[in-house]
């Protein structure tokens, strides 16, 4: 039987949620009004860009500050808060670092560093325009960041742990580095390329941090990693209340963009989580991240599949993503939104359920015969290799750039 019940867990932090929310209504018209001042705005083009006018940017940066003041709260609260901040200056005085990886204060600051690294970048991307490279250094260095925080140096444990296999260090720890840093590059990428419709990477990103939610609160309810099991809890708190303070501004017509800046960094915050997951080393609840995050993976994996059989480069943009699609083959933008908020919540409800009652070995075949149905359904439909589209003038609420 669990330690905690649900209401146990967040009767002490759920206010951590309402925080970030209060500040992100807040700061997301202020931010608005700036970049309109300042002209930081995203104007149309007639391919990557077909909205109907200039719309304002810096929304990720009203989603960070939403994230980090919640995330401050935390750390007023979080438990033996004092002695954690003890315990990290001793570890600086006395050059005993190890203890501070283990530390969820320390954590908790690496994962605040880290989030403004990557809103950085994205944010350098928005207002002059960096290469890919230069983007994809930047998601490493966040990457480095946290695993130097001690998040995600233990994570290739969850595949030995299918196998029952304990690694010796030298070759967990490397492997761990890896596997972090490609994680933090393809989630970071994976909201980039679903951030193409008003509303819909930041409605189904908020979805997923739900998602997340529940799996980090049922984690807690076992209350076998006190220090992480809260940080995990309060981080989706933080990022789910951000979200749904944005959200109002970004739905169709959306009067501001999250630009890379946001988008960005709620793909790092998928990263984070999943990282966060994995510190028990077992493979269910990475799983369970990875089926809740599932929706973004399908789209990335289909754009990198389609641009491969093109013979483009798998970061040139088009405008050929499932949404796309779906809006070529009739539907509407709002329409769309709607059905990928549902989808994200199906695959929400699913991942849970299945990490709950499912092992993770059988959850993982059960994951593969469903993605194969999907690529067939998929071939069938021509949603893998669509027809080239004509360049065309462009429409209003379109959506945002990639």
């Amino acid at each position: 039987m669990p330690e905690k019940t649900a209401i146990q867990v967040l009767q002490e932090i759920w206010w951590i949620g309402a925080l970030a929310l209060g500040v992100s209504i807040v700061v997301t018209p202020i931010v608005r009004y700036i970049a309109y001042r300042t002209k930081l705005v995203d104007r149309p083009d007639d391919l990557l860009k077909p909205h109907g006018k200039p719309v304002a940017y810096l929304g990720g940066v009203a989603m960070c500050l939403g994230l980090l003041v919640g995330l401050a709260g935390y750390m007023v609260i979080m438990p033996g808060a004092s002695q954690r901040w003890g315990d990290i200056a001793s570890a600086f005085t006395t050059g005993r670092f190890a203890g501070l990886l283990v530390n969820p204060l320390w954590n908790l600051l690496a994962i605040a560093l880290a989030s403004v690294v990557i809103t950085i970048v994205g944010l350098l991307d928005d207002v002059t325009g960096i290469s890919p490279r230069q983007k994809v250094l930047g998601q490493v260095l966040a990457g480095t960041i946290l695993l130097a925080g001690g998040v995600g140096d233990k994570m290739a444990m969850v595949g030995f742990s299918l196998v029952r296999f304990t690694p010796p260090v030298w070759i967990l720890f490397p492997l761990s580095v890896f596997m972090c840093v490609v994680v933090v590059i393809a989630a970071c990428n994976a909201t980039n390329l679903l951030d193409g419709l008003d509303g819909l990477c930041g409605g189904v990103t908020g979805i997923i941090a739900i998602g997340f939610l529940v799996l980090a609160v049922w984690l807690a309810m076992w209350d076998r990693s006190p220090g992480t099991d809260e940080l995990r809890v309060a981080l989706c708190l933080a990022m789910a209340g951000t979200v749904l303070g944005f959200l109002p501004y970004n739905i169709p017509p959306a009067s501001i963009f999250m630009g890379d800046a946001g988008s960005m960094l709620l793909g790092f915050f998928v990263a984070t989580m999943m990282a966060l997951f994995c510190q028990e080393g077992n493979a269910r609840w990475f799983v369970a991240a990875c089926a809740v995050f599932v929706l973004p993976i399908v789209d990335t994996g289909l754009a990198v599949v389609r641009r491969v059989l093109s013979g483009d480069s798998i970061f040139a943009g088009d405008r050929s993503h499932l949404y796309d699609q779906l809006v070529d083959r009739g539907m509407t933008i709002k329409q769309v939104v709607v059905l990928f908020y549902i989808l994200a919540t199906l695959a929400g409800v699913m991942g849970v359920v299945v990490a709950v009652y499912v092992r993770a070995r059988y959850a993982v075949l059960m994951y593969a015969v469903l993605s194969f149905i999907a690529g067939v359904v998929f071939l069938l439909l021509g949603m893998i290799t669509p027809q080239k589209r004509q360049s065309k003038q462009p429409s209003p609420n379109r959506g945002e750039p990639e």
